[in-house]
């Protein structure tokens, strides 16, 4: 009723349809500015956690288009307003006095010369992608900028100016301007150089640097004058800034980071923003002036390629990141490539993974001795890098000399699929093939991982025994990748999961860190001890078959410090060795790094026990004993196998018992005992090493003490032989080891005889497919007996 008896009559009156004409024209003002003024592609930028400029990628448009700044330098927004818009910070969008003299000037000249633009209505203009400068625009740019002011701050204005002014070439912005024609920031300008940039934008395709250098000169000079004459710089300032040269050409934008920067670039989709990472820019340029002087020696070898990774303990976040070496001009070497992120064969790098899983589990303790000696499981027979043995070794010298026998052996004992699955947990996450596929290989390398998995894990380990020593508690939330954008920082404080454990007990990890402390340091590197001034250093290195990878990595509580050496195609080289072109690199990098004090021994995590002196267990009824600390968790080890009560007659030269001599003559003494396939090789690089005095002769037994041990096959064994080009198996060398040297061993496949050995006791054997049975028997009589089965391999 309202609507029909009033308002529809007055809508048709004169003062109505003015009404509904205002009213039209309200909500198209209210509406007319878009919510987004530009949306142009914008220059992916990575910066340094001070926000310092890292690198950055061109525009998809092909222009250098920073992403927009909120600050805009005091240096330039003076320039630029005294050089636009005077009169910025007291109009509300549009000067009526300037457009006046802009019209008069205009009509005079018969042409457009001035268009009395505030930077408010340029602000407009250069969002209307540069439309036709008539009146008609200009009234369109006049009502949009009234507009602009109602939605934004003076201060929000002048830095749309500033991030979308256009400054010559194909340079959009003043971050990207300031960068390619002087290679700083804004915020480092000189008052020359801010006039200088002031200027370009009023036309920057008539004057940018590199042309028109007078015009430029006097225009530039002219603005320092005038910020001169307003008190915004002295006269001495003034005259100084007049003598700084112009720029010559645009710069290259720094690239310190750039395998970083395309990764962040693809992260979920920060392509074309500004990030802001966690690397120490300092530290990154020296990190990378450390890898770059490596690869020129490491190019005289054909490596090419070299990657670091420095991260800080406590957080996780990555303060240097180095992806590749940098590539040599008309070259390609695979040096785009970010090696950081490329699961590469592992090597021996994943040693103290495993070292620290047995501690935990309480298999074995620090010392306990570890047979090193030729061992064969199934068709694999793993050798140490050095090709030789020591018959026995303990745990922390294996892991400290990398030895790989002593590793496969620990390996077999921990398990496959429980380490398989431990090193999954900790987020090695290119381990993703079955445990039965990796087989034993899995701690020689058999595994490909990534430097990325391989740092954040070690700092995991570095700490979770942090933690402990601080709060005395775990949290297997302390087991997190590394991270290096700022942003991401949220993601790694979350609620703590307090729990009993974590992978590794405190003091199991810092048992391991000791042991790895011990690790020889590259014999060509002599400076290294100078490096030492960062403290103790925990570290490893490994190797991968054919001489492809090169690994090292050390830690201490503060930092983690990941380097590969190598060739991105995966081009092996003699003399490819961790120890010999990572190393180095590791050690100087940490040369770069704060002293940092050693981790704090977990006593509370820790026992102190009795220990065989010799063999490391824990200590037996017949051992001489030491104390040593061990992890809680070492009371669950085996005591001593390898020390023995021995019968001996009165003058100590041979064993007896009581059916070749009196009770009353017997001595008993303790003795270490090792196997006789230890014994053969542990003898010979120990001195003091006593072997067991023979049986004396008439007596019966040996009381459960054999001399004669087959090393290989043992029983149970498959062999796999190949087919040779006649058609027959091939041959395989069987061993046997005796305590006596000299002694002759009689050697028997199926009850045949087939020959005899002494001193150095291997036999090539070709059998037949099949089950078969090696009887040895050594001149007293004493007999080994194994069975095992022939499988060919390659026969049609």
């Amino acid at each position: 009723m309202l609507l029909r008896e009033r308002i529809l009559p007055f809508l048709k009156t004169r003062k109505g349809k003015i009404s509904i004409v205002l009213l039209i024209l309200f909500i198209w003002y209210g509406f007319s500015l878009p919510s987004r003024l530009f949306l142009d592609p914008s220059s992916t930028v990575l910066e340094d956690v001070q926000g310092s400029l890292l690198g950055a990628r061109i525009a998809a448009d092909g222009q250098w288009r920073f992403p927009a700044d909120e600050k805009v330098p005091d240096k330039f927004a003076k320039a630029i307003i005294l050089y636009e818009d005077r009169h910025f910070y007291q109009h509300p969008g549009f000067n009526p006095v300037s457009l006046w003299r802009a019209l008069k000037l205009d009509i005079r000249r018969h042409k457009i010369v001035s268009g009395g633009s505030t930077l408010s209505m340029q602000v407009i203009r250069l969002s209307r992608k540069g439309k036709a400068r008539t009146v008609y625009q200009k009234i369109i740019e006049l009502i949009l900028a009234t507009r602009l002011e109602l939605r934004y701050s003076k201060k929000e204005i002048l830095a749309l100016y500033a991030s979308h002014a256009p400054f010559g070439s194909n340079v959009v912005g003043l971050d990207a301007a300031a960068w390619r024609y002087f290679g700083r920031s804004p915020d480092k300008l000189s008052w020359a150089e801010a006039a200088t940039l002031a200027i370009l934008p009023n036309a920057p395709s008539l004057i940018y640097p590199g042309k028109h250098q007078e015009l430029l000169k006097r225009k530039r000079d002219k603005l320092l004058d005038e910020l001169c004459t307003t008190g915004a710089i002295d006269a001495q300032t003034c005259s100084l800034s007049k003598l700084e040269p112009l720029p010559d050409k645009p710069h290259a934008l720094p690239d310190e980071a750039s395998q970083l920067l395309d990764r962040a670039a693809a992260y979920k989709g920060q392509k074309g923003k500004r990030m802001l990472s966690t690397l120490d820019g300092a530290l990154q340029l020296r990190v990378k002036a450390i890898v770059e002087k490596h690869h020129k020696l490491l190019q005289a070898n054909e490596i090419h390629n070299a990657a670091v990774l420095v991260l800080d303990v406590e957080t996780g976040k990555t303060l240097a990141y180095v992806g590749n070496t940098e590539a040599e001009p008309g070259t390609d070497k695979g040096n785009d490539v970010d090696v950081i992120m490329a699961p590469r064969s592992s090597g021996s790098i994943l040693k103290p993974f495993l070292y620290a899983g047995m501690l935990t589990d309480g298999q074995i303790l620090s010392s306990t001795l570890i047979p090193d000696i030729p061992m064969q499981f199934g068709n694999y027979a793993p050798q140490n890098f050095s090709e030789t043995y020591d018959g026995a070794v303990p745990a922390k010298r294996a892991l400290a000399r990398s030895l790989n026998v002593p590793a496969v052996k620990l390996l077999q004992q921990y398990h496959i699929e429980r380490f398989h699955d431990l090193l999954q947990q900790i987020g090695l996450n290119t381990i993703t093939r079955t445990a039965d596929n990796y087989g034993l290989t899995l701690i020689l390398g058999g595994a490909e991982v990534r430097l990325w998995d391989l740092a954040g894990a070690y700092a995991s380990m570095a700490r979770t025994l942090n933690r402990y020593n601080k709060e005395g508690r775990y949290c297997k939330n302390d087991f997190h990748p590394a991270w290096y954008l700022a942003s991401d920082s949220s993601l790694f404080k979350k609620p703590d999961e307090i729990s009993g454990s974590s992978f590794f007990d405190a003091a199991s990890l810092w048992i391991t860190f000791e042991a790895m402390v011990e690790v020889n340091r590259p014999d060509e590197d002599a400076a290294w001890k100078e490096y030492l001034s960062s403290g103790k250093i925990a570290w490893k290195t490994g190797t991968s078959f054919g001489f492809r990878d090169g690994w090292a990595i050390g830690l201490n509580a503060h930092y983690v410090v990941a380097v590969w050496t190598g060739n991105s195609s995966g081009e092996g080289r003699p003399g490819l060795v961790g120890v010999q072109t990572a190393a180095p690199i590791l050690f100087e990098v940490f040369g770069q790094l704060p002293a940092v004090p050693w981790f704090k021994k977990p006593e509370s995590e820790m026992v102190r026990t009795d220990i065989c002196k010799e063999s490391g267990c824990k200590a037996g009824e017949y051992c001489e004993k030491e104390s040593a600390w061990i992890q809680k968790s070492g009371m669950r080890s085996l005591p001593c196998p390898y020390h023995r009560l021995l019968h001996l007659d009165a003058e100590g030269k041979y064993r007896v018992n009581t059916d070749c001599e009196e009770l009353n003559r017997i001595r008993n003494v303790p003795w270490f005992v090792l196997p006789p396939s230890m014994e053969v090789y542990y003898k010979k690089k120990h001195a003091s090493y006593q072997t067991i005095p023979p049986l004396k002769p008439g007596c019966n037994g040996n009381s459960g003490i054999h001399s004669l041990e087959l090393i290989y096959p043992k029983s149970g064994s498959k062999i796999y032989v190949p087919i040779e080009l006649d058609g027959q198996l091939g041959r395989t060398v069987f061993e046997a080891a005796h305590r006596k040297a000299g002694t002759i061993i009689y050697w028997h496949l199926d009850e045949n005889y087939i020959g005899m050995t002494t001193g150095f006791h291997q036999m090539a054997i070709a059998p037949s497919e099949g089950m078969h049975t090696i009887t040895l028997v050594d001149e007293n009589g004493e007999t080994v007996s194994e069975e095992f089965e022939i499988i060919g391999k390659g026969k049609k």
